[in-house]
């Protein structure tokens, strides 16, 4: 790339720059860099210093685009321009970007703004998911609140029912219909926990998370199940609430060991916990420098296509007799600690990864 000589003093917006995960460059409007901020630099694998002072122009296939963008700018032709780019990295292939080019206060300045189109696809389902999660919630909240006021009555009726006829086939009615409505209870308690409990922070470490699922799994299945610990123990203990994350992770963990069932019966199940740092992580629209990553890997049938995209929706079970909140809640109390929950299966292998940022 040409490089031209340009200010080694960092400008006031570098710090807030560096804090976005959105790729940014702002050129002069000949084209030369004057600030690269450090998610170009991840991206591109070159250091600011080789980036800075280089002609942005030079690190696309195509160049003419960019070059028209900053000469409509430098006109103030338009507010911003906005295309489609790719953008060439050393030993990589090229990345699709979408580019956003619009002036700034600066006179003679430009921003650009590149935004990596798969980066930018997987926001947008975060962001839906988020959404669906959230609407969710909130229409769970309100049926379970309607059921919970009549399912009293309900119950409370049968009891004093029970107490008058003498017939014992008629009390057997009553108990019926007793059993069923705490039955009904349990599952409205259910959907009502996450909304109840407070969140309660401190220190967690999260391998003692999952050594507290380990053992809790292996005292159900004893038998015909492995689970494989693959720690990185240099992670850092995170800011959580240690009771929400083993219920998070119980949850994922249980449901693998049922869809095991048929291994467990052969001697041959197995569930893997591994637990790995990922660095420059975007959650949420927010850059972190690190995070958690914590899967879930089982040798199991796989998850069924038609329940897929569904999966942490409520009441969606893949397993006959499931009540479909175990993941639903599971992703709720990690959307609580800012992370997510993502899932990659396919009969042989199923991968719940579970991502939270670290301090």
């Amino acid at each position: 790339m040409t490089s031209v000589q340009v200010a080694q003093n960092q400008p006031s917006y570098a710090p807030a720059f560096d804090l976005l995960a959105t790729l940014v460059a702002v050129v002069r409007t000949d084209g030369v860099v004057v600030f690269a901020n450090a998610a170009l630099e991840d991206v591109m694998g070159v250091s600011r210093r080789n980036i800075e002072g280089s002609l942005l122009a030079g690190y696309f296939t195509e160049s003419q685009a960019l070059e028209s963008a900053l000469q409509g700018a430098h006109t103030n032709a338009f507010a911003a321009m906005r295309y489609d780019a790719y953008l060439r990295r050393p030993l990589q292939e090229p990345l699709p970007v979408h580019v956003i080019v619009a002036p700034t206060d600066v006179v003679g300045e430009v921003l650009v703004e590149l935004l990596p189109l798969e980066q930018q696809n997987r926001q947008d389902r975060e962001e839906r998911l988020k959404d669906q999660a959230q609407a969710n919630k909130e229409l769970i909240r309100n049926l379970a609140h309607e059921i919970k006021n009549p399912l009293g009555g309900i119950r409370g009726a049968a009891q004093l029912l029970q107490m008058e006829v003498e017939s014992k086939d008629l009390i057997e009615y009553t108990q019926v219909i007793i059993h069923e409505a705490d039955r009904l209870q349990l599952l409205v308690d259910r959907l009502l926990a996450p909304h109840r409990r407070p969140h309660v922070v401190g220190d967690v470490n999260i391998h003692e998370v999952c050594e507290r699922v380990r053992s809790l799994i292996l005292a159900e299945f004893p038998k015909g199940l492995r689970m494989v610990r693959d720690y990185d123990t240099s992670i850092p203990e995170l800011r959580g609430d240690r009771e929400q994350l083993i219920q998070a992770v119980l949850n994922i963990v249980h449901n693998a060991a049922q869809a095991l069932a048929d291994r467990v019966v052969d001697g041959n199940a197995e569930i893997v916990l591994r637990t790995r740092i990922n660095r420059q992580v975007t959650l949420g629209k927010h850059r972190y420098r690190l995070a958690l990553e914590l899967h879930v890997i089982d040798n199991g049938p796989g998850i069924p296509d038609e329940i897929k995209d569904r999966l942490f929706s409520p009441l969606v079970s893949g397993r006959d007799g499931g009540s479909g909140l175990g993941l639903n809640l599971a992703q709720t109390f990690v959307q609580q600690h800012h992370g997510l929950i993502a899932c990659d299966s396919v009969p042989g292998r199923t991968d719940f990864k579970i991502l939270i940022p670290l301090p």
